[in-house]
């Protein structure tokens, strides 16, 4: 129950995932803000090797693993040893979901391949994530984020004319998390009406496929694909970051003929321009771009950022500011909106955004990230075991 008062729509949905890197942390964080327990399973030897990619939150914690692993309970098990296995199969029997993203097949031959754990509970939900699948000549291939942005086509359709480039953030991560949180939901409903679980698969190359639609349509039906057109929009103008003259780049997107109008006579103060055939339509505009760019480009670079988005707003004109990571920390939207929280994590209180899903009067979990192995002992004892048995385990390496 939030301090609310209002239940958060996951509370009493647990989850266990055998999980690691970016792709699966991510979906069953989403699944932990909104109030399902989740118990990570993580390796004796280090754990999820996340927790090691950086330093970067204050010297001692993976900037991934702090924004991924918040309100999840570590428990670090050996299931190379049968009683790493026993401890996890006592968990997922517990569980109404369990959801693993290691190398296609390896779950199976531990013994927690989705067939042989519906088998056991038809009402459990397995989530299986992997980057090809679990079938198809790339099913073994290796898949990290960028090896899939680029096999997936999102790396051609990205960067300048010149240079192809890889999204910043590890969009095939997300988007593979995205699709099993999702996926996950779907099932946990479907469940509550049939009493039946689910065994679903989802692979960050189905992921990106999915979201090169549009690049994807303009192949088929035209025969070349989009061109890469840096900030530019390949079938629209204008649309790109223009100066200003205080250094800070403003972006502009003009969507249709109206706004064309708008941003002439209220900004640029041309008005002929709505008319000129060079300029009138945005099929011309598109054809004439360098000339269009350059007549907004003159008048944006005269005018300091803050003025610019002024006339913008009151002309009706799409427009942003090209933030950097310090512009995005400091946005005025997330203070107003009271965005940030901070949550425990193994290195002291770090801070974090409230999740995007808001739920009216219930606040979502902002729980520690936390320390490896933090919560074997409290979990083993749930399941029955002593401080004998639990001492025995750690002496044996089947825990830690």
């Amino acid at each position: 129950m939030t301090a609310a008062g209002a239940p958060l729509p996951l509370e009493g949905i647990t989850v266990v995932a055998l999980e690691q890197a970016v792709a699966a942390p991510f979906a069953t964080r989403q699944l932990a803000d909104l109030g399902a327990r989740v118990v990570k399973v993580e390796r004796v030897d280090g754990g999820d090797f996340a927790r090691a990619y950086d330093t970067g939150v204050r010297g001692g914690l993976g900037t991934h693993f702090a924004w991924l692993n918040r309100s999840k309970e570590s428990v670090a098990l050996d299931l190379k040893q049968a009683e790493g296995r026993a401890v996890l199969t006592e968990l997922v029997a517990r569980a109404d979901v369990f959801l693993q993203n290691l190398a296609p097949g390896a779950a199976a031959r531990l013994g927690f391949g989705a067939e042989e754990l519906r088998a056991r509970d038809p009402r459990l939900i397995v989530v299986e994530m992997s980057g090809y699948g679990s079938r198809g000549p790339y099913r073994d291939k290796r898949a990290y984020d960028m090896l899939v942005q680029a096999e997936a086509g999102l790396i051609s359709v990205t960067g300048t004319p010149e240079t192809p480039v890889k999204a910043g953030s590890p969009l095939a991560d997300i988007a593979a998390g995205m699709y099993a949180f999702s996926g996950t939901l779907a099932a946990l409903v479907r469940r509550g009406t049939t009493g039946e679980g689910a065994s679903i698969e989802v692979t960050m190359f189905d992921a990106v496929a999915e979201w090169m639609g549009q690049a994807m349509y303009t192949t088929l039906y035209t025969g070349s694909p989009p061109p890469r057109t840096r900030l530019s929009h390949p079938v629209i103008a204008p649309y790109d970051a223009y100066p200003t003259a205080d250094g800070v780049d403003v972006v502009i997107g003009v969507q249709n003929d109206r706004g064309w109008a708008a941003l002439a006579a209220g900004v640029l103060e041309r008005p002929d321009l709505v008319t000129d055939p060079e300029f009138a339509t945005n099929r011309a505009r598109v054809g004439n771009r360098e000339k269009v760019d350059a007549l907004v480009a003159a008048v944006t670079s005269r005018m300091g950022r803050d003025e610019l988005l002024r006339r913008l707003d009151e002309a009706g004109v799409p427009n942003a500011t090209l933030n950097d990571g310090h512009g995005l920390v400091a946005h005025p939207q997330l203070a107003e909106r009271d965005r940030w929280r901070e949550v425990g994590s193994p290195v002291g209180g770090i801070r974090a955004l409230l999740p995007p899903i808001t739920f009216a009067g219930a606040e979502p979990r902002m729980d520690p990230i936390p320390v490896l192995g933090g919560h074997t002992d409290a979990v083993l004892r749930e399941l029955g075991r002593d401080d004998a048995a639990i001492a025995a385990l750690r002496s044996a390496g089947a825990i830690a």
